[in-house]
C-alpha cells in the first residue's frame, strides 16, 4: 500500500470552528474502537442487490449501455484490484456494458501522460491525490461531472469529500475509496504482559511507549524506507498540535516549513524516533523496513515480537491479515492520540476523474458516486468508503465498522494527507523531497533546524515549478 490522497478543500478560516465537533466524533471513534473480538459479517443484503444499503426505497438510476466498451485505469493491485472488478462487474450486468480494468503504475499522472500521447487514454482513471487531479486539470485531460453524478455525490457526501474532488468550483472527482490514517495498531498480548493501555494523548502514549520497552519488547516499527509513512507520522502531529489552520497554511505553502509551528511538531515527534531502543533496528534498520515488514514484524514472533505497535492507516488490517494474527483479538487499534487541543482525523483517498466523457463514463461515475457500488467492496474488506450512506453492516468485521463510522462521524472535519496535497515532487516521489528529508530526519531526529531547511528548500522549489 501506499499513501492515497491531494489539492484543498474548503477554507481553514470556514471550519476552524468545527474543532470541537472533530474533537466529539474522534472521542467517539476512540471509545468505539476498544474492541476485544472480531467481528462476524452481518450483511443485510447481497453484493448483488439492486437496493441501497439505507433503507432510501431507492437505488441509483443507470441507463442501458450494451455495446458500449470503456477502459479504467488504477495502480490498485492484488486483492484490491480483484475487488473493485467485482464492482465493475456488477455495473456491466446492469448496463450491458463491457469494462476492462488497466493496470497503472505511480505516479500515475506520468502513466496516463504516455497513454495519452499515445492516443489511448483510459475513459476513467482512479487518482490517488487530489493534485492529481488537479494536474489533471491543468494538462486539460480531465471532464467535468455531469448532472447525474454530482447529484450522487451530493445526495451521499459530505461536502467536504466533494469539495476534495473540485477544481476552481467544479467538479470532476468522485472520491469513491477512502483512508482513516489517523489509527495506530498494537499487539494486545504484548500490552497485556506489560499491563500497558490505549492511551488517548500523546502523554500518554510515551507512557505506554515506556511500559512495553520495560516489558522487553521493543515499543514501535516504523516504515523508514517507505517515506510516505513518515510524512503521514509528522501530519497526525502537527494537526493535533498546530490546528487546522495551520495545517491548511502549511499544506498549500502559505507558511514556511521553517515556522515554528514545524519545529514543534519534529521535537515531539522526536520524542518517538530519537528514543534509544523505542523503534525496532533502531533508525538503521527502520530505514530499511518496508511499510509491510513493519506490519507484519509486529503481529507475528507470538508475545515477543520485533515490535508492540505500528501507526498506518486502516489498509493495515490487510497486512496483519497475512501473518496469523486475528484483527479484533491479537490485533487492535486505537485512534492516534491528541497531541494538542484535538485528536487528529486525516484521510486519504482515491477519487474517480473522467477522462474521456461519454454517456458510459459519466454512467460508471454516477454509479461509483453510489452506495450500490461501495456497498459490494465494502463486504469483501480491506476498503473504506466516505459514502455516509453505506450501511456500517456492509463491512465484514467490528473494527472495520467502527473504524468507518468514525470518519463518517467527522464530517467535513477531516483533513486530507498533506504530502498528497503538495507537489509530487515534493510530496509524492521516493528519495525526494520531503519522504527523502524526513527519512534524513528519521537517521538524525536531533536536527530540527537543518530538517526544517531543506523541508522548506524543497517545498519552496517544487511549489514555485508546481511539479
Amino acid at each position: 500500500m501506499r499513501s492515497t490522497s491531494r489539492t484543498h478543500r474548503t477554507s481553514a478560516t470556514s471550519r476552524a470552528s468545527r474543532a470541537a465537533k472533530t474533537a466529539a466524533a474522534v472521542a467517539a471513534g476512540a471509545l468505539a474502537l476498544s474492541l476485544t473480538a472480531c467481528g462476524g459479517s452481518d450483511d443485510k443484503k447481497s453484493s448483488g442487490s439492486n437496493e441501497s444499503t439505507k433503507d432510501t426505497g431507492t437505488t441509483v438510476t443507470l441507463p442501458k449501455l450494451d455495446g458500449t466498451t470503456l477502459e479504467v485505469a488504477a495502480v490498485w493491485t492484488g486483492a484490491e484490484q480483484a475487488n473493485f472488478k467485482k464492482v465493475l462487474a456488477e455495473f456491466e450486468k446492469r448496463t450491458g456494458a463491457k469494462i476492462t480494468f488497466v493496470p497503472a503504475q505511480d505516479p500515475i499522472i506520468n502513466f496516463l501522460g504516455s497513454k495519452i500521447a499515445g492516443g489511448q487514454p483510459p475513459d476513467i482513471a482512479m487518482l490517488p491525490q487530489p493534485g492529481a487531479i488537479k494536474q489533471a486539470v491543468d494538462k486539460k485531460w480531465a471532464k467535468p461531472l455531469g448532472a447525474e453524478a454530482k447529484a450522487e455525490l451530493a445526495k451521499n457526501y459530505a461536502q467536504g469529500w466533494q469539495d476534495i474532488g473540485a477544481v476552481n468550483g467544479t467538479q470532476y472527482g468522485v472520491y469513491y475509496k477512502a483512508a482513516n490514517k489517523s489509527l495506530i495498531w498494537y499487539n494486545a498480548k504484548v500490552f497485556e504482559n506489560a499491563g500497558a493501555s490505549e492511551p488517548k494523548t500523546w502523554q500518554d502514549l510515551l507512557t505506554t511507549s515506556q511500559s512495553v520497552y520495560d516489558s522487553g519488547v521493543t515499543p514501535f516499527s516504523v516504515a523508514g524506507a517507505d517515506g510516505w509513512p513518515l510524512t503521514d507520522w509528522f501530519e497526525n502531529i502537527y494537526l493535533s498540535q498546530a490546528g487546522p489552520e495551520k495545517y491548511d497554511q502549511l499544506a498549500k505553502h502559505e507558511i514556511k516549513w521553517t515556522d515554528p509551528s514545524v519545529k514543534e511538531a519534529l521535537t515531539t515527534l522526536a520524542q518517538i524516533w530519537g528514543k534509544k531502543d523505542y523503534v525496532a533496528g533502531g533508525a538503521k534498520g527502520a530505514l530499511q523496513t518496508s511499510f509491510t515488514s513493519s506490519v507484519t514484524q509486529t503481529f507475528t514472533g507470538g508475545d515477543q515480537p520485533k515490535s508492540a505497535m505500528v501507526y498506518e492507516g486502516d489498509f493495515v488490517q490487510v497486512n496483519i491479515g497475512q501473518t496469523k494474527s486475528k484483527v479484533g483479538t491479537d490485533a487492535k487499534v486505537f485512534p492516534f492520540p491528541t497531541v494538542g487541543d484535538t485528536a487528529p482525523v486525516v484521510s486519504g483517498g482515491d477519487a474517480a476523474v473522467i477522462l474521456k466523457d461519454s454517456k458510459g463514463a459519466q454512467a460508471l461515475a454516477t454509479f461509483l458516486a453510489s452506495p450500490d457500488a461501495a456497498t459490494i467492496q465494502a463486504k469483501l474488506g480491506g476498503y473504506l468508503s466516505p459514502n455516509k450512506n453505506v450501511d456500517f453492516s456492509a463491512y465484514p468485521n467490528e473494527v472495520q465498522r467502527k473504524i468507518a463510522q468514525s470518519l463518517i462521524a467527522a464530517g467535513d472535519d477531516f483533513r486530507f494527507d498533506m504530502s498528497d496535497q503538495a507537489p509530487q515532487a515534493f510530496g509524492g516521489t521516493p528519495g525526494k523531497g520531503e519522504w527523502k528529508d524526513l527519512q534524513d530526519f528519521l537517521k538524525n531526529p536531533t536536527d530540527v533546524a537543518g530538517t526544517q531547511a531543506k523541508l522548506e528548500k524543497d517545498a519552496a522549489a517544487a511549489y514555485g515549478s508546481g511539479s
